[in-house]
């Protein structure tokens, strides 16, 4: 019996093993496209002769990246990898999406300015990498517009309820990419399902709002009487009104979206034209793969090699340290702050204490009536506490106001927990991990979001008074707020994990509260249960600070339509700004502590200095080239970024001396006594050709930053000049904060222009 118990144990291992190495998984595999036999007619036929067969590849890139994504074992994915003619290979992975008055508040006035300058950025086209469209939007109308820009060349794909007809003169372009999502699901991949036609459209449309959302932010007509149930009231549009948009639908709603089809999305918009590519999406698990195997940083890397601006979002990752993701410094980095709107709400206990919160609940009211308060957490059940699905007890629950801890689940899916249980409102309470950080969510019943603080005296009110009592008051929309703008507590930080040298984030800008258009498809809380429908939803996340730089880039683009993508990343940066509508220097919204550039990179987007920045610190291809050098990828490795065979020089570069708009020095941690570095750095004045710029210096507390020469002369025949920046640190006096980091600036002026560059010492060892 226990021989045959043994051979039973044995076949079962067998079988798991060879399940194993037969599960097909998707690979993007870069291969070197000069390496195609002349037998072949095209790169297609080379892939399904040497490499799998034709069922097996789901696209094939040409453009931003070279080779294909195919279904393969990992058996034969390794096969394929022994090809001299592959240099790598990786699987796909999956990303997710990372979730009015914010032009007036980057500083654009009707008639006037970028706006007046730029046309509203007519005539530049941004593709949008996201979730899709819904085109009937009035945000979407191509009333008044010129036709078509003659340069365009992408398509107006068909699908579900989505035809020809719903590309426009605004919409120039649509397209959809599903291989990738398909495969996966194929594959039982985990949290992966198939396009459920019942939620989803395979086409363009969106069914989830996020693209619409976007997409609007960038680009959106200006549209009369808009509103998200009340709230915002007034008039909507985006940064760049009269830009074209080309969609990219990558994305599928409670699926993500796969680096394959990512990939592909970036191929086919370089080919169609697009002057603007706008990526609100990053890793699900905050951290970032190095360059040549992340394919937002290859698919952005073609792209702005052939002038293509790329504008991505940071991610939520925040308030933790290192939590920016898309590092590559091609990319335009952006995290999120506040706008000076808000939709308060305050919690009014039994004995008379007002909490302050926010809200964008637009149903029944509870007109001051008091009811019973409960906090679940008070048992220890965690699930209790952060009201997740069935942990709560109708006989416990009904009829009063329910305390509900952030975390774990959505918030809004929090509230129909309460609802379903009974409760008659809810008092949403950040945790620690939040601080003072707040979002407004159009709950399903009357809700206010608090603060941590808030939330523990509110906690510790109920424990020593077991019958107290509570409402919930709505105010509707405040204009004016201060301080304004704040960081948002969920945008990504610094220091940048992969290359500390170069500061990320980029910049930030508005992307808390924010209105703009949304699918009919779901209502403003996405969730199944909620029927209602609006034309506008508010909703914040660096991937909504995401599309106002995109935005900006459009109007900056048809100003100046000889600017580099660095020159425009460029301009936005020095200009920034660092105070809030207070006149004090920006704060953190988590903790109420002054803000450094690891929370806001050089600044808030202005974008009425950006139009006219006196200066601008400009890169090329091999400037990167360089860069990827300096930190020792081999001339392979940088081939699958790059596409071409690189060189690079016997004597290594160093990544600090890319001519980037901020100044990173990394001190050897450990070090004593008295330690230089010295950097180089490279203008061009792009303001009125005689010109002369003095330098101020506001070095690092305890740092000594000397800058040579201290005054560019600028002529007709000189419109580029360099300057050495020596940083030196004694060890003994060098105190960092809670940062890690001290922070100062080296500005460049003129009687008309202030050009600054964020300067930072710290002790973080490159990874």
């Amino acid at each position: 019996m226990a021989h045959l118990f043994l051979l039973l144990f044995l076949l079962i291992v067998l079988l798991t093993l060879i399940s194993a190495d037969l599960t097909a998984k998707t690979y993007i595999i870069r291969v070197d496209s000069s390496s195609k036999p002349s037998i072949f007619p095209t790169h297609f036929h080379w892939y399904t002769a040497q490499f799998t067969e034709p069922k097996n590849i789901l696209h094939v890139y040409d453009t931003v990246f070279h080779g294909f994504s195919a279904v393969l074992t990992p058996k034969l994915a390794a096969s394929v990898l022994q090809n001299p003619s592959v240099l790598a290979a990786f699987e796909d992975r999956r990303r997710d999406l990372h979730t009015t008055r914010s032009p007036q508040f980057l500083g654009l006035r009707n008639q006037r300015g970028l706006w007046s300058e730029s046309d509203y950025g007519s005539d530049v086209i941004i593709g949008v990498f996201d979730t899709g469209i819904w085109p009937e939007r009035r945000s979407f109308s191509d009333r008044n517009l010129s036709p078509v820009p003659k340069r365009w060349r992408g398509e107006c794909e068909t699908g579900v309820r989505f035809s020809r007809k719903n590309c426009n003169r605004k919409i120039v372009g649509a397209r959809f990419f599903s291989r990738g999502h398909e495969a996966a699901a194929a594959a039982a991949t985990a949290g992966v399902g198939g396009i459920n036609a019942t939620v989803e459209f395979k086409s363009p449309r969106d069914a989830d709002g996020h693209g619409t959302h976007t997409a609007s932010t960038a680009a959106g007509r200006h549209t009369f009487r808009a509103s998200m149930e009340g709230y915002a009231s007034g008039i909507a549009k985006g940064v760049a009104p009269k830009a074209r948009l080309a969609v990219y639908k990558v994305c599928w709603k409670n699926s993500g979206c796969f680096d394959s089809d990512i990939l592909a999305a970036f191929d086919a918009a370089v080919n169609d034209g697009v002057d603007v590519i706008s990526i609100s999406i990053g890793g699900t698990d905050g951290t970032s793969s190095p360059y040549y195997l992340d394919p937002i940083a290859i698919g952005s890397y073609g792209a702005v090699s052939r002038g293509i601006f790329v504008s991505s979002s940071a991610g939520n990752g925040g308030p933790n340290v290192m939590s920016a993701t898309n590092l590559a410094p091609w990319l335009t980095t952006v995290g999120a702050g506040t706008i000076d709107r808000n939709f308060p709400a305050e919690v009014i206990l039994s004995d008379g204490r007002k909490f302050t919160g926010v809200s964008l609940y637009a149903g029944q009211q509870l007109n001051g009536k008091m009811y019973p308060l409960i906090y679940p957490g008070k048992s220890g059940a965690l699930s209790a506490s952060l009201c997740m699905e069935n942990s709560l007890s109708p006989n416990s629950i009904k009829g009063k106001i329910v305390i509900c801890d952030r975390g774990s689940n959505p918030r809004v899916a929090k509230g129909l927990v309460v609802k379903k249980a009974g409760g008659v409102g809810m008092i949403l309470a950040n945790g620690e991990s939040n601080g003072e950080g707040l979002v407004g969510d159009a709950h399903l019943l009357p809700a206010c979001a608090v603060g941590s603080s808030e939330g523990d005296r509110i906690k510790a009110y109920l424990s020593s008074n077991p019958i107290a009592t509570a409402t919930i008051n709505f105010r509707g929309t405040v204009v004016g707020t201060k301080p304004a703008p704040v960081v948002a507590s969920f945008s990504g930080r610094g220091p940048n994990g992969l290359n500390p040298e170069i500061l990320k984030p980029d910049l930030i800008a508005p992307g808390v509260n924010i209105l703009a258009a949304w699918t009919e498809a779901v209502g403003p809380t996405g969730l199944d249960s909620d029927i209602r429908k609006t034309e506008f939803n508010i909703v914040s996340g660096t991937s909504m600070a995401c599309p106002h730089v995109s935005g900006a880039a459009a109007l900056l683009k048809s100003a100046h339509p000889d600017w580099s993508p660095a020159a425009i990343r460029s301009a936005m940066m020095t200009t920034a700004t660092l105070t809030d509508n207070s006149f004090s220097r920006m704060t953190d919204e988590f903790s109420n502590k002054s803000a450094t550039p690891y929370d806001f990179g050089a600044g808030n987007l202005n974008l009425d200095l950006a139009m006219d920045p006196g200066l601008i610190y400009d890169l090329m291809n091999e400037d990167y080239v360089s860069f990827l050098c300096s930190i020792e990828y081999a001339p392979t490795t940088i081939q699958v970024i790059t596409r071409s065979r690189v060189n690079c020089p016997m004597r290594k570069p160093l990544p600090e001396n890319l001519n980037y708009p901020s100044i990173s020095a990394l001190i050897p941690r450990g070090s004593t006594g008295v330690i230089s570095k010295m950097f180089f750095r490279m203008v061009t004045n792009v303001g009125e050709a005689n010109s002369v710029y003095g330098v101020r210096v506001e070095p690092p507390k305890g740092v000594r930053v000397v800058v040579k020469p201290t005054k560019l002369v600028f002529s007709e025949m000189v419109r580029r000049l360099g300057y050495y920046v020596t940083i030196t640190v004694d060890s003994k006096r060098l105190v960092f904060g809670d940062s890690g980091a001290v922070f100062g600036s080296v500005t460049w002026v003129d009687t008309k222009h202030v050009v600054r560059s964020p300067v930072l010492v710290t002790q973080i060892d490159p990874l």
